[in-house]
């Protein structure tokens, strides 16, 4: 019997940073990696661009041993005007996302865009009219959504295996605090700088608003689904990007609420060994389900039921690491696998998450910076795109 051809997708790399190389290691991985299963697509890197010089961007792809006939651009206009690159990875500071994503669209191709998606929800509506006005596959790489255990998760509760969900409290810390200041970064570093839409909101934060969201929202049914009410607690850093965030998210109509907190000052896991326990709690009536692991990474959870007679129900959700690459591996596969899959079936957006879902995540966390008086320059603000802005050129 003869076996189906795999789908073949052309990627772009626009930025050449720490997401990138990950991102693209896991493009290079074996697709047939045990709990990974994408024989049906292939991957191929075709192209890699940094804004500061085509150097950088060939000593990229010698980095991530992409096949040497890769194109390195030291501009991302050259990048979004390559006839050979099916859709391009926008890896730079969400900061840039709005006018990277817009310049890779308004070029015609399909974009996956890394996370948070921009930095205000005029931005986010923005790059969904252009994607689809254009007919362009366009979303958000909250690679979270797409691992096996975050399906798992929605099918129980969706299954009503721990009764109707009526919270969800979710953490992402990371605990740098050095009482003066935060040890892990100067004030020119992405995470504090307001110039790049630093914060631990954007950053940390929305990895607990997804489970917020694909527990509470993405569930509901499509005729009920419901907006949530928003209520923030912000303590600001000396920069004036937010150093810790807690947000109360309250949906009336479902009678649920969600808890989504980060700081820079404490963490989810203390020791680094999850010795502080769960910092993912999905209630519902008849038990509740503890995603362990990060909340960016999770890699098991267990279920605690009501009637469980004091025992609990676990499940291990491993990383697949592809041997043959130095253990390559992070679980960045199986959002670039879905993108794949939705560019062969024609699919605009992904069902995992909808452009209508990055929107109000967005809406969400603009809410929240707002309540906390975080302001940020109007040259990241902006829902105007301008190709020669230096968000694009690399030049200010």
């Amino acid at each position: 019997m003869a076996t189906e051809t795999p789908y073949k997708v052309r990627w772009g790399i626009m930025a050449t940073g720490w997401i990138a190389e990950v991102f693209t290691k896991d493009l290079l991985a074996n697709p047939l990696l045990p709990g990974r299963d994408a024989s049906d697509i292939r991957h191929e890197v075709v192209a890699v661009a940094s804004s500061s010089s085509k150097d950088r961007a060939a000593e990229f792809i010698a980095k991530v041993k992409a096949p040497e006939t890769a194109k390195a651009y030291g501009s991302y206009h050259e990048l979004v005007a390559d006839p050979d690159v099916d859709i391009i990875y926008v890896a730079t500071p969400h900061s840039h996302h709005f006018q990277n994503a817009m310049l890779a669209l308004e070029a015609g191709k399909n974009v996956l865009c890394e996370k948070a998606l921009t930095v205000n929800a005029a931005q986010a509506r923005k790059l969904v009219e252009t994607a689809r006005a254009k007919n362009l596959f366009f979303m958000e790489a909250v690679w979270t959504r797409y691992f096996p255990l975050s399906v798992k998760v929605r099918e129980l509760i969706k299954s009503g295996a721990i009764g109707p969900v009526y919270r969800t409290v979710a953490d992402l810390s990371i605990g740098a605090d050095g009482f003066n200041g935060l040890v892990d970064f100067d004030d020119s570093h992405r995470m504090v700088n307001p110039e790049l839409a630093g914060g631990a909101l954007l950053d940390l934060g929305i990895y607990a608003l997804t489970w917020v969201f694909q527990t509470l929202y993405h569930v509901q049914p499509e005729a009920t689904k419901e907006k949530p009410q928003v209520v923030a607690a912000v303590t600001k850093y000396h920069t004036g990007a937010d150093e810790a965030t807690s947000i109360l998210l309250h949906f009336p109509q479902h009678r649920s609420q969600g808890v989504a907190l980060t700081s820079l000052r404490v963490a989810s896991d203390i020791d680094g060994r999850g010795t502080a326990g769960a910092a993912i709690r999905i209630q519902g009536s008849l038990g509740e389900i503890q995603v362990l692991g990060p909340a960016y990474r999770p890699t098991g959870y267990r279920i605690v039921y009501k009637k469980g007679n004091g025992k609990a129900e676990v499940a291990e959700f491993p990383i697949p690491k592809d041997p043959e690459r130095d253990g390559w591996g992070q679980g960045m596969f199986w959002e670039a696998d879905e993108a794949a899959r939705c560019l062969r079936d024609g699919r605009k957006e992904s069902e995992t998450l909808p452009w209508s879902e990055s929107i109000v995540i967005m809406e969400v966390m603009e809410e929240a910076l707002r309540q906390g008086g975080v302001e940020y320059p109007e040259v990241i603000t902006t829902d105007v795109f301008d190709p020669q802005s230096p968000l694009n050129t690399g030049k200010r």
